[in-house]
């Protein structure tokens, strides 16, 4: 066996199609065939991937179980997946903490690989999923509109900071939370305030600790299968920091164009300086990032990796300003190529913000130095090279 081509979906969760595109762009310069599944036009795609997906010579490269969820049309009347007719290996890129896709572990084909974005899901993976086959730990990464000499100036971008994400209100999850009453919604705020007050805890760690000191008789087998039930906490979280970094910000006098939907929920004192500029696709993002001065991150409690706006930012000329991880403060230099603050005195902000935008020459500096930083390692470019040379030229 020896892979010549490679199977990439589109057209489903905006985002991951766009990687998609991103990795088969790559994978067409390595010499591979590339067919794109658009999962808009399943069936008629269906057609065209049967007669591509050559035998012991094609692969799949999905993100977030995209092919591999249980999808019928890939099924035929004897129950067999295509891609176990075909002999066709499966890497998955997963893109969340996989607590969120335990329901889809009973679908997975027989040539299946698993990679993980955090080096934290990884260790979940192995700790609680051991006889999954897990691939390369591979980071997210960025894609830039620009050549290094072709950046936008100073002078060129309009907008101080910019986030580009949504905001979901914290109302949105309490139905979830509150809908077995008042003891478990008490268990499950309780492991929210832990995370609010110990914000560099990781998700799965922390709530595993609550479970096993709170839930009794409860053994691992048990914390396993309650891990799905607390995706909400997860959320929750996430959102919490998000609106509270962009609210510390705003309230203090700071302008914040957000792109991305639900920013209208965020309650804050001063709404005239939230500039809301609605939902975007990726390419929008990257524009917006064109024109900032200052790219504002939340880290998606991603404790040992990377998130694409840290990446994009640098690529497109907007300092990054963030919450570090482990992964980001091994690779990246804080002052040099990115500026990190902690989630645990969000009261910093404004004053650290203000001292970017009040010193150009340090943040020119800093503009090419990101660029060159993330140019040279921390593309697209990159992780497919990287998925070429440590899994597909090696499949056999």
């Amino acid at each position: 066996m020896k892979i010549e081509r490679i199977i990439l979906f589109t057209k489903g969760i905006e985002t991951l199609s766009f990687f998609s595109e991103q990795l088969g762009k790559t994978f067409s310069k390595l010499g591979y065939e590339v067919f794109y599944f658009d999962q808009c036009k399943s069936y008629d795609s269906l057609a065209e991937l049967l007669l591509f997906a050559k035998p012991e010579a094609t692969a799949a490269v999905t993100f977030n179980f995209d092919g591999c969820c249980g999808e019928g049309y890939f099924i035929d009347c004897r129950g067999i997946h295509l891609f176990d007719d075909r002999k066709i290996p499966v890497i998955n890129i997963v893109v969340d903490h996989p607590f969120y896709y335990h329901k889809f572990l009973p679908f997975l084909p027989k040539d299946y690989c698993q990679i993980s974005i955090d080096r934290e899901h990884e260790a979940y993976l192995q700790y609680y999923f051991p006889e999954i086959k897990r691939g390369l730990f591979l980071p997210l990464a960025g894609t830039s509109l620009w050549e290094d000499d072709t950046l936008p100036k100073w002078e060129e971008r309009p907008y101080d900071v910019v986030f580009t994400g949504n905001y979901t209100p914290l109302s949105k999850f309490e139905p979830t939370i509150e809908r077995h009453g008042k003891e478990y919604a008490d268990f499950y705020y309780g492991i929210i305030e832990d995370f609010k007050k110990h914000p560099h805890l990781g998700m799965d760690i922390g709530i595993r600790e609550h479970l096993l000191s709170e839930v009794e008789d409860i053994t691992e087998d048990g914390v396993k299968e309650m891990m799905p039930n607390m995706i909400m906490i997860d959320l929750y979280v996430r959102n919490y920091f998000r609106g509270k970094v962009v609210q510390t910000l705003v309230d203090a006098g700071v302008s914040v164009h957000c792109f991305g939907a639900g920013w209208e929920f965020l309650p804050c004192e001063h709404p005239e300086n939230l500039i809301k500029e609605g939902g975007v696709d990726s390419l929008a993002c990257l524009q917006a990032l064109s024109k900032a001065k200052v790219s504002l991150n939340v880290m998606p409690w991603f404790k040992d990796g990377a998130h694409d706006r840290v990446f994009n930012s640098m690529l497109n000329g907007a300092v990054c300003f963030t919450d570090w991880s482990r992964y980001l403060t091994e690779n990246l230099r804080d002052g040099e190529d990115i500026f990190f603050y902690e989630l645990d005195a969000l009261e910093c902000l404004p004053d650290m913000v203000q001292g970017i935008l009040e010193n150009r020459k340090k943040w020119e500096h800093m503009q090419k130095a990101a660029y060159e930083t993330a140019e040279k390692s921390h593309t697209w470019e990159h992780r497919a090279g990287a998925v070429h040379k440590e899994i597909l030229s090696k499949i056999r």
